[in-house]
């Protein structure tokens, strides 16, 4: 879910809502020149225009030359410290930062009663009675939620190759939306399994996924709200991430933990169940990734999971029995 105060998750996805000294080559361009007899004076470019009664060129300026960090296409090179600092701000922005709120909110919720007879809201109206003013925060909230998906790609260009480093581009887009609609369909129904039985075991708080009025732009904004939870989550927690400890020497096992583990924080707010199994989606998301190295595919599952949660959420909700709903 898009990052920021207001929780915006899905049954199983989305989060509590709340992101060198370049080495240079000291190369010196130096030399006497002067009159040879009989040998012409080669040019060499003067410090300074002002005219001297010395006709000899004045010698040039030591130059260092600005040359490329290691990596590739003027990539800028970071150290470990470096990365670690880029990973903590990346996180202290966006999903981290969430993790931080789901925890507060959870402990309110567990002290405040069974936290089964509680709601978390996923997608609330901003200014109810104001349909106009209301689309308008919520399309903000979507472009602010998803800022740093962006970010994550945009210090993955400067080192680490880049949105390439991490499939997210349109080289197999047959394979990756069949890939990824297996995937939602597999996940999603084990998903809403899961949170019944932790709903019904009192470990749950009861997940209204849409609180939004009945206008015309309820479901595209849901929509919308599924697209920006799917594409911050898996570009920051399953690619961004995932990559950054691979280069701090993180192995792939320590790495996946760390990434299933910060999934499940943010979604802590909606109790023990929804905390346990985004754990176990973030195992299974983080490698997938590992091993195909492609974002694009989590992306339309994690797209597909959140759209039937919240459009079947509006269509169901008074209208089955199983289904839970705030009393």
């Amino acid at each position: 879910m898009r990052p920021g105060i207001r929780p915006r998750a899905s049954v199983g996805t989305g989060p509590e809502p709340v992101p060198g000294s370049q080495p240079g080559a000291d190369a010196e361009n130096t030399g006497s020149v002067g009159p040879v007899s009989g040998m012409p004076v080669p040019a060499v470019p003067p410090i300074s225009t002002t005219a001297t009664s010395d006709t000899r060129p004045a010698p040039a300026a030591p130059t260092v030359p600005v040359t490329p960090a290691a990596g590739t296409d003027g990539e800028e090179a970071l150290g470990r410290r470096g990365l670690v600092v880029e990973i903590w701000l990346l996180l202290g922005v966006s999903l981290g930062m969430s993790g931080l709120f789901a925890f507060i909110r959870y402990i309110g919720a567990v002290t405040s009663g069974p936290v089964r007879g509680q709601v978390a809201l996923l997608n609330g109206s901003a200014a109810p009675g104001r349909p106009w003013l209301d689309l308008a925060l919520q399309l903000a909230g979507l472009l602010n939620a998803i800022v740093p998906a962006f970010l994550a790609v945009h210090l993955l260009g400067r080192h680490g190759g880049g949105a390439r480093a991490i499939g997210l581009d349109r080289r197999r887009p047959g394979r990756d939306l069949a890939f990824g609609a297996a995937l939602a369909a597999a996940v999603g129904g084990t998903g809403l399994g899961f949170y019944l039985l932790a709903w019904h075991s009192g470990a749950n708080l009861t997940v209204a996924p849409s609180g939004l009025p009945d206008v015309w732009w309820r479901i595209p904004v849901l929509l919308g709200s599924a697209l920006q939870n799917a594409v911050t989550e898996e570009v920051v927690v399953a690619g961004y991430l995932l990559v950054r400890l691979r280069e701090l020497g993180w192995g792939d096992r320590r790495a996946l933990a760390a990434s299933a583990l910060l999934r499940g924080s943010y979604h802590l707010y909606q109790g023990l169940g929804g905390f346990l199994g985004n754990v176990a989606m973030g195992v299974l998301f983080g490698r997938i990734f590992q091993r195909r190295g492609r974002v694009v595919p989590l992306v339309v599952a994690h797209t597909l999971i959140d759209s039937v949660a919240f459009v079947g959420y509006v269509l169901l909700a008074g209208s089955v029995s199983w289904l839970p709903t705030p009393g």
